[in-house]
Protein backbone atom coordinates (compact mmCIF):
# COMPACT_ATOMS: atom_id res chain seq x y z
CA UNK A 1 0.00 0.00 0.00
CA UNK A 2 1.66 3.28 -1.04
CA UNK A 3 2.72 5.61 1.98
CA UNK A 4 2.02 9.31 2.28
CA UNK A 5 3.88 11.61 5.20
CA UNK A 6 1.88 14.40 5.67
CA UNK A 7 3.85 17.36 7.58
CA UNK A 8 2.15 19.89 9.41
CA UNK A 9 3.75 22.81 11.61
CA UNK A 10 2.62 25.87 12.20
CA UNK A 11 -0.92 27.32 12.81
CA UNK A 12 -2.22 27.76 9.04
CA UNK A 13 -1.10 24.85 8.14
CA UNK A 14 -3.66 22.59 10.51
CA UNK A 15 -6.59 24.14 8.56
CA UNK A 16 -5.18 22.93 5.56
CA UNK A 17 -4.12 19.26 5.78
CA UNK A 18 -7.34 18.56 7.97
CA UNK A 19 -9.05 18.14 4.77
CA UNK A 20 -6.41 16.26 3.10
CA UNK A 21 -5.97 13.79 5.78
CA UNK A 22 -9.71 13.28 5.90
CA UNK A 23 -9.81 12.63 2.17
CA UNK A 24 -7.25 10.36 1.93
CA UNK A 25 -8.76 8.01 5.18
CA UNK A 26 -12.14 8.08 3.10
CA UNK A 27 -10.51 6.78 0.21
CA UNK A 28 -8.70 4.28 1.64
CA UNK A 29 -6.40 2.84 -0.44
CA UNK A 30 -3.02 4.46 1.12
CA UNK A 31 -1.21 4.52 4.21
CA UNK A 32 -0.66 7.94 5.77
CA UNK A 33 1.75 9.14 8.85
CA UNK A 34 1.22 12.70 10.10
CA UNK A 35 3.69 14.28 11.26
CA UNK A 36 4.11 17.64 13.45
CA UNK A 37 7.13 19.61 13.51
CA UNK A 38 6.01 21.13 16.80
CA UNK A 39 7.50 24.99 14.82
CA UNK A 40 4.12 26.12 16.88
CA UNK A 41 4.07 24.38 20.47
CA UNK A 42 1.63 25.92 22.83
CA UNK A 43 -1.59 24.49 22.84
CA UNK A 44 -2.98 27.68 22.14
CA UNK A 45 -1.47 27.40 18.95
CA UNK A 46 -1.65 24.15 17.45
CA UNK A 47 -3.09 20.96 19.43
CA UNK A 48 -6.06 22.63 20.33
CA UNK A 49 -6.49 22.60 16.25
CA UNK A 50 -6.23 18.64 16.27
CA UNK A 51 -9.27 18.84 18.66
CA UNK A 52 -11.23 20.83 17.02
CA UNK A 53 -11.04 20.24 13.09
CA UNK A 54 -10.75 16.30 13.77
CA UNK A 55 -7.12 15.67 12.73
CA UNK A 56 -6.27 12.57 14.55
CA UNK A 57 -3.23 12.91 16.94
CA UNK A 58 -0.04 13.15 14.86
CA UNK A 59 2.06 10.20 14.60
CA UNK A 60 5.14 11.88 14.77
CA UNK A 61 5.58 15.34 16.81
CA UNK A 62 9.08 16.83 16.31
CA UNK A 63 8.83 18.89 19.03
CA UNK A 64 11.38 21.20 17.28
CA UNK A 65 10.05 24.20 19.30
CA UNK A 66 10.87 27.99 18.67
CA UNK A 67 14.22 29.45 17.70
CA UNK A 68 15.71 31.85 14.76
CA UNK A 69 14.62 30.92 11.04
CA UNK A 70 18.22 28.84 10.83
CA UNK A 71 18.11 27.12 14.12
CA UNK A 72 14.40 26.42 13.49
CA UNK A 73 14.99 25.19 9.64
CA UNK A 74 17.90 22.77 10.85
CA UNK A 75 16.16 21.15 13.81
CA UNK A 76 13.18 20.74 11.64
CA UNK A 77 15.57 18.62 8.78
CA UNK A 78 17.52 17.06 11.29
CA UNK A 79 14.50 15.12 12.78
CA UNK A 80 12.48 15.08 9.60
CA UNK A 81 15.73 12.74 8.25
CA UNK A 82 15.28 9.97 10.92
CA UNK A 83 11.20 9.60 9.89
CA UNK A 84 11.91 9.13 6.09
CA UNK A 85 14.38 7.12 6.27
CA UNK A 86 12.83 4.79 8.74
CA UNK A 87 9.23 4.71 7.39
CA UNK A 88 10.43 4.32 3.28
CA UNK A 89 7.60 6.97 1.99
CA UNK A 90 6.69 7.02 -1.48
CA UNK A 91 5.68 10.92 -1.07
CA UNK A 92 5.68 13.49 1.39
CA UNK A 93 3.26 16.29 1.47
CA UNK A 94 3.29 19.73 2.61
CA UNK A 95 1.28 23.09 2.74
CA UNK A 96 1.57 26.50 3.17
CA UNK A 97 4.88 28.79 3.34
CA UNK A 98 6.26 28.49 7.22
CA UNK A 99 9.85 26.91 7.87
CA UNK A 100 8.39 23.70 8.33
CA UNK A 101 7.46 23.52 4.54
CA UNK A 102 11.00 24.24 3.07
CA UNK A 103 12.66 22.34 6.00
CA UNK A 104 10.39 18.70 5.24
CA UNK A 105 10.86 19.23 1.56
CA UNK A 106 14.17 19.75 1.24
CA UNK A 107 14.50 16.60 2.92
CA UNK A 108 12.53 14.72 1.10
CA UNK A 109 14.24 16.15 -2.32
CA UNK A 110 17.27 14.98 -0.88
CA UNK A 111 16.50 11.71 -0.11
CA UNK A 112 14.76 11.21 -3.45
CA UNK A 113 11.60 11.11 -2.36
CA UNK A 114 8.99 13.14 -4.48
CA UNK A 115 7.14 15.84 -2.87
CA UNK A 116 3.77 17.60 -3.39
CA UNK A 117 3.30 20.87 -2.28
CA UNK A 118 -0.15 22.47 -1.36
CA UNK A 119 -0.46 26.03 -2.16
CA UNK A 120 2.05 26.12 -4.27
CA UNK A 121 2.71 29.43 -6.84
CA UNK A 122 1.80 31.94 -4.51
CA UNK A 123 4.21 34.61 -4.69
CA UNK A 124 4.21 38.46 -3.43
CA UNK A 125 7.39 39.09 -5.02
CA UNK A 126 8.66 40.85 -1.96
CA UNK A 127 11.93 38.76 -0.89
CA UNK A 128 12.36 40.42 2.54
CA UNK A 129 9.22 37.54 3.73
CA UNK A 130 10.64 34.86 5.01
CA UNK A 131 7.47 33.18 3.53
CA UNK A 132 8.32 33.97 0.25
CA UNK A 133 11.70 32.16 0.09
CA UNK A 134 10.11 29.44 1.47
CA UNK A 135 7.32 29.24 -1.40
CA UNK A 136 9.83 29.32 -3.79
CA UNK A 137 12.17 27.04 -2.61
CA UNK A 138 9.61 24.38 -1.84
CA UNK A 139 7.76 25.13 -5.47
CA UNK A 140 11.17 24.20 -7.07
CA UNK A 141 11.50 21.04 -5.25
CA UNK A 142 8.23 20.10 -5.42
CA UNK A 143 6.66 17.31 -8.01
CA UNK A 144 3.43 18.30 -7.88
CA UNK A 145 1.87 21.27 -7.43
CA UNK A 146 -1.29 22.24 -5.82
CA UNK A 147 -2.40 25.43 -6.77
CA UNK A 148 -5.28 27.87 -4.96
CA UNK A 149 -5.55 30.46 -7.72
CA UNK A 150 -4.56 31.04 -11.40
CA UNK A 151 -2.06 33.41 -10.37
CA UNK A 152 -0.26 30.58 -9.35
CA UNK A 153 -0.34 28.57 -12.48
CA UNK A 154 0.62 32.18 -14.21
CA UNK A 155 3.58 32.07 -11.28
CA UNK A 156 4.94 28.63 -12.14
CA UNK A 157 4.86 28.65 -15.92
CA UNK A 158 6.90 32.13 -15.48
CA UNK A 159 9.52 30.16 -13.48
CA UNK A 160 10.06 27.51 -16.11
CA UNK A 161 7.43 24.72 -14.43
CA UNK A 162 6.15 22.21 -16.55
CA UNK A 163 2.23 22.09 -17.50
CA UNK A 164 2.14 18.56 -16.13
CA UNK A 165 3.74 19.32 -12.52
CA UNK A 166 1.02 22.12 -12.19
CA UNK A 167 -2.56 21.18 -10.59
CA UNK A 168 -5.08 23.84 -9.76
CA UNK A 169 -7.29 22.15 -7.50
CA UNK A 170 -9.12 25.07 -5.50
CA UNK A 171 -8.34 26.23 -1.83
CA UNK A 172 -7.91 23.36 0.81
CA UNK A 173 -8.67 26.44 3.71
CA UNK A 174 -11.80 27.21 2.21
CA UNK A 175 -12.44 23.29 2.46
CA UNK A 176 -12.13 23.48 6.02
CA UNK A 177 -13.86 26.45 6.47
CA UNK A 178 -17.22 25.29 4.45
CA UNK A 179 -17.22 22.24 6.38
CA UNK A 180 -16.98 24.31 10.05
CA UNK A 181 -18.90 27.46 9.54
CA UNK A 182 -21.95 26.21 11.17
CA UNK A 183 -20.17 25.11 13.93
CA UNK A 184 -17.81 27.95 14.32
CA UNK A 185 -21.14 30.24 14.48
CA UNK A 186 -22.76 27.97 17.29
CA UNK A 187 -19.86 28.57 19.34
CA UNK A 188 -21.81 31.89 20.68
CA UNK A 189 -18.43 33.70 20.83
CA UNK A 190 -19.91 36.91 19.47
CA UNK A 191 -22.64 37.03 22.32
CA UNK A 192 -20.05 35.70 25.04
CA UNK A 193 -17.81 38.40 24.20
CA UNK A 194 -21.14 41.05 24.46
CA UNK A 195 -20.80 42.99 20.75
CA UNK A 196 -23.16 42.74 18.02
CA UNK A 197 -23.29 41.30 15.05
CA UNK A 198 -21.75 43.32 12.32
CA UNK A 199 -20.63 46.03 14.88
CA UNK A 200 -17.38 45.46 15.51
CA UNK A 201 -13.67 44.96 14.05
CA UNK A 202 -11.35 42.01 14.47
CA UNK A 203 -7.63 42.76 14.51
CA UNK A 204 -4.76 40.46 13.49
CA UNK A 205 -0.95 41.04 13.04
CA UNK A 206 1.67 39.03 13.40
CA UNK A 207 4.10 39.96 10.79
CA UNK A 208 7.80 41.15 11.74
CA UNK A 209 7.37 44.24 9.67
CA UNK A 210 3.91 45.47 11.80
CA UNK A 211 4.90 44.45 14.92
CA UNK A 212 8.59 44.32 15.84
CA UNK A 213 9.38 48.05 16.14
CA UNK A 214 7.78 50.99 17.84
CA UNK A 215 7.82 53.08 14.46
CA UNK A 216 5.18 50.96 13.46
CA UNK A 217 3.41 49.88 15.78
CA UNK A 218 2.94 52.54 17.83
CA UNK A 219 0.91 54.32 14.95
CA UNK A 220 -1.22 51.43 14.81
CA UNK A 221 -1.87 50.98 18.34
CA UNK A 222 -3.00 54.84 17.80
CA UNK A 223 -5.41 54.39 15.05
CA UNK A 224 -6.90 51.30 17.27
CA UNK A 225 -7.37 53.55 19.52
CA UNK A 226 -9.08 55.87 17.50
CA UNK A 227 -11.60 53.56 16.40
CA UNK A 228 -12.69 51.56 19.01
CA UNK A 229 -13.74 55.32 20.67
CA UNK A 230 -16.65 54.56 17.90
CA UNK A 231 -17.06 50.81 17.68
CA UNK A 232 -15.72 47.72 19.81
CA UNK A 233 -12.04 46.80 18.24
CA UNK A 234 -11.22 42.95 18.91
CA UNK A 235 -7.45 41.93 19.29
CA UNK A 236 -6.78 38.46 19.60
CA UNK A 237 -3.31 39.18 20.04
CA UNK A 238 -0.18 36.23 18.66
CA UNK A 239 2.06 35.83 21.91
CA UNK A 240 4.53 37.64 20.04
CA UNK A 241 2.71 40.89 19.47
CA UNK A 242 1.30 41.06 23.05
CA UNK A 243 4.91 40.88 23.99
CA UNK A 244 5.77 43.50 21.82
CA UNK A 245 2.82 45.38 22.69
CA UNK A 246 4.27 45.36 26.55
CA UNK A 247 7.68 46.09 25.67
CA UNK A 248 7.25 49.15 23.44
CA UNK A 249 4.62 50.63 26.59
CA UNK A 250 1.88 50.16 24.12
CA UNK A 251 -1.31 48.56 26.54
CA UNK A 252 -2.40 51.74 27.58
CA UNK A 253 -2.03 53.59 24.41
CA UNK A 254 -4.63 50.58 22.74
CA UNK A 255 -7.12 52.83 24.61
CA UNK A 256 -10.88 50.74 24.44
CA UNK A 257 -9.36 47.95 22.36
CA UNK A 258 -10.19 44.50 23.74
CA UNK A 259 -6.96 42.18 23.70
CA UNK A 260 -8.18 39.03 23.82
CA UNK A 261 -5.56 35.42 24.00
CA UNK A 262 -5.25 33.59 20.93
CA UNK A 263 -8.30 31.74 20.37
CA UNK A 264 -9.16 28.18 18.55
CA UNK A 265 -10.18 27.89 15.14
CA UNK A 266 -14.17 27.42 15.94
CA UNK A 267 -14.22 30.91 17.86
CA UNK A 268 -11.85 32.92 15.41
CA UNK A 269 -14.20 31.84 12.83
CA UNK A 270 -17.59 32.60 14.30
CA UNK A 271 -16.09 35.89 15.54
CA UNK A 272 -14.67 36.85 12.00
CA UNK A 273 -17.84 35.53 10.26
CA UNK A 274 -19.29 38.17 11.92
CA UNK A 275 -17.56 40.97 11.93
CA UNK A 276 -18.07 44.46 10.23
CA UNK A 277 -14.41 44.22 8.89
CA UNK A 278 -11.38 42.57 9.72
CA UNK A 279 -7.46 43.99 9.73
CA UNK A 280 -4.69 42.02 9.13
CA UNK A 281 -1.51 40.85 7.67
CA UNK A 282 -2.44 37.16 7.51
CA UNK A 283 -2.48 35.59 3.76
CA UNK A 284 -5.15 33.10 5.07
CA UNK A 285 -7.52 35.24 6.68
CA UNK A 286 -7.61 37.43 3.45
CA UNK A 287 -9.27 34.18 1.71
CA UNK A 288 -11.58 33.36 4.58
CA UNK A 289 -12.74 36.98 4.43
CA UNK A 290 -13.30 36.78 0.84
CA UNK A 291 -15.54 33.72 1.27
CA UNK A 292 -17.36 34.90 4.61
CA UNK A 293 -18.15 37.94 2.61
CA UNK A 294 -16.48 40.59 5.10
CA UNK A 295 -14.31 43.35 4.41
CA UNK A 296 -10.72 42.75 4.93
CA UNK A 297 -8.09 45.78 5.44
CA UNK A 298 -4.85 44.11 4.95
CA UNK A 299 -1.74 46.03 6.34
CA UNK A 300 0.66 45.01 4.03
CA UNK A 301 2.25 47.14 0.81
CA UNK A 302 1.85 43.72 -1.40
CA UNK A 303 -0.61 40.09 -0.89
CA UNK A 304 0.25 36.62 -2.24
CA UNK A 305 -3.19 36.29 -2.99
CA UNK A 306 -3.94 38.42 -5.35
CA UNK A 307 -7.77 36.85 -5.91
CA UNK A 308 -8.74 38.22 -2.59
CA UNK A 309 -8.29 41.97 -4.33
CA UNK A 310 -9.27 41.55 -7.96
CA UNK A 311 -12.27 39.11 -7.01
CA UNK A 312 -12.78 39.06 -3.13
CA UNK A 313 -13.16 41.41 -0.37
CA UNK A 314 -9.61 42.45 0.63
CA UNK A 315 -7.85 45.89 -0.05
CA UNK A 316 -4.57 46.69 0.93
CA UNK A 317 -3.22 49.55 3.14
CA UNK A 318 -0.27 50.88 4.49
CA UNK A 319 0.54 49.96 8.02
CA UNK A 320 -0.10 53.60 9.35
CA UNK A 321 -2.10 55.49 11.49
CA UNK A 322 -3.46 57.79 8.63
CA UNK A 323 -4.25 54.95 6.31
CA UNK A 324 -6.04 52.70 9.04
CA UNK A 325 -8.41 55.50 9.81
CA UNK A 326 -9.18 56.48 5.87
CA UNK A 327 -10.20 52.52 5.02
CA UNK A 328 -12.14 52.39 8.61
CA UNK A 329 -14.21 55.47 7.63
CA UNK A 330 -14.03 54.39 3.57
CA UNK A 331 -16.09 51.45 4.88
CA UNK A 332 -18.43 53.20 6.58
CA UNK A 333 -19.19 55.39 3.70
CA UNK A 334 -18.95 52.92 0.89
CA UNK A 335 -18.97 49.07 2.38
CA UNK A 336 -17.48 46.51 0.29
CA UNK A 337 -19.60 44.64 -1.58
CA UNK A 338 -20.06 40.17 -1.36
CA UNK A 339 -17.13 40.26 -4.00
CA UNK A 340 -17.36 36.49 -5.88
CA UNK A 341 -16.27 33.27 -4.59
CA UNK A 342 -13.16 32.36 -6.48
CA UNK A 343 -13.09 29.34 -8.98
CA UNK A 344 -12.23 25.58 -7.53
CA UNK A 345 -12.88 27.26 -3.98
CA UNK A 346 -16.12 24.96 -3.54
CA UNK A 347 -15.11 22.76 -0.51
CA UNK A 348 -13.84 20.05 -2.77
CA UNK A 349 -10.12 21.15 -2.87
CA UNK A 350 -8.66 17.97 -0.66
CA UNK A 351 -10.46 15.59 -3.33
CA UNK A 352 -8.88 16.67 -6.02
CA UNK A 353 -5.38 16.86 -4.35
CA UNK A 354 -6.28 12.48 -3.51
CA UNK A 355 -7.42 12.13 -7.53
CA UNK A 356 -3.98 13.49 -8.50
CA UNK A 357 -1.77 11.85 -5.90
CA UNK A 358 -3.49 8.50 -6.41
CA UNK A 359 -2.43 9.02 -10.52
CA UNK A 360 1.03 10.19 -9.41
CA UNK A 361 1.69 6.94 -7.49
CA UNK A 362 -0.32 4.56 -9.74
CA UNK A 363 2.39 5.73 -12.88
CA UNK A 364 5.23 5.38 -10.23
CA UNK A 365 4.76 2.11 -8.99
CA UNK A 366 6.23 0.49 -11.77
CA UNK A 367 9.64 2.15 -10.68
CA UNK A 368 11.36 1.34 -7.45
CA UNK A 369 10.30 3.69 -4.31
CA UNK A 370 13.91 5.76 -4.04
CA UNK A 371 14.87 5.95 -0.25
Amino acid sequence: MPHIIHVAGARPNFMKIAPIVDAFAREGTLRQTLVHTGQHYDSAMSHIFFDELGIPRPDVDLGVGSASHAVQTARIMIEFEKVVLDSHPDLVLVVGDVNSTVACALVAAKLGVPVAHVEAGLRSFDWGMPEEINRVVTDRLSDLLFTTEESGNHNLRAEGVPDERIHFVGNVMIDTLLAHRDRALATGIVQQLGVKPGSYGVVTLHRPSNVDSLETLGPIAEALAHIAKKRPILFPAHPRTRANLERFGLMEALGDVRILAPLGYLEFLGLTAQAGFVLTDSGGIQEETTVLGVPCLTARPNTERPVTVTEGTNRLIEPTRDAILDAVASLENAPVGGGRQPPLWDGHAAERIVDVVKAFLRERSGAPVRT
